[in-house]
């Protein structure tokens, strides 16, 4: 890549920079911004939207955002954070564990996800995390989850 590290301390990051941490495309990128980050806290920002392929069939004339895929936000978020640090720059993250998550209310087109994420520790490689998803200040996921990062050449 030629970059060692992102400064993203304090800065809001747009799309464009999003797309230049994280290997995520259409229709699989699920964070549209990043409005704050700390040393160890990540927040972002997905907007839903009817037009997601995922509410085609899930459900319908009852569309609700699937579980895993606010899990992935919440991922990616975190992510963000993770894969701007010098070691893992260029690396992809490996989910190795997501534990104790809970759903605690629907998501819906229209809806504002807002996903705060804590690095908690990072150890050998691996990174620990908290996020939480919340729509209007209401908790409606969250959950702990484990990454490794691992250089693409790697992956083959």
């Amino acid at each position: 890549m030629g970059i060692e590290s992102y400064d993203i301390i304090g800065k809001v990051l747009d799309i464009n920079m999003i797309q230049k941490i994280l290997p995520h495309r259409y229709p699989f990128l699920l964070v549209d911004r990043i409005v704050e980050a700390e040393e160890k806290r990540v927040v972002g920002i997905k907007n839903v939207t009817i037009n997601e392929p995922f509410f085609q069939g899930h459900f319908p004339g009852h569309p609700i955002m699937p579980g895993v895929l606010i899990l992935e936000a919440m991922a990616q978020v975190g992510g963000v954070a993770a894969l701007t640090t010098k070691e893992n720059v260029g690396k992809l993250a490996y989910f190795l564990a997501i534990n104790n998550a809970k759903f605690r209310k629907p998501v819906f087109p229209g809806d504002t996800l807002r996903i705060e994420v804590d690095l908690m520790k990072a150890r050998m490689g691996i990174i620990s995390t908290h996020a939480v998803a919340k729509v209007d200040g209401v908790v409606t996921t969250e959950a702990d989850m484990m990454f490794a990062f691992v250089n693409p050449e790697q992956t083959k």
